[in-house]
């Protein structure tokens, strides 16, 4: 993992530490990574002003095999955050 926390780095940062374990999915990556960091950005600020920004949700879609778990997996091992794996059919 990289040596600055999550909550210091940016986009560009996360993308890069999703790269050592992700090939591809260059959008999805981006996406997440700036997902993330808004999160931060969020819950900086303060309650008065967290009720006025709506949270921002992401739902991945795609074939089975193209990494949506795993860019899922390795995101909730960068902050140190559970991860479950739910399937339904």
């Amino acid at each position: 993992m990289m040596d600055i926390g999550v909550n210091e780095q940016t986009p560009r940062e996360i993308v890069a530490e999703l790269d050592k374990f992700i090939v591809g999915q260059e959008a999805a990556k981006k996406s997440v990574a700036i997902a993330l960091r808004n999160r931060w950005r969020s819950r900086k600020l303060s309650l008065s002003m967290q009720d006025d920004v709506a949270p921002k949700n992401i739902l991945m879609i795609g074939s089975t095999g193209v990494g949506k778990t795993e860019i899922a997996r390795r995101l909730a091992k960068l902050v140190k955050a559970p991860f479950l794996k739910v399937e339904a059919t």
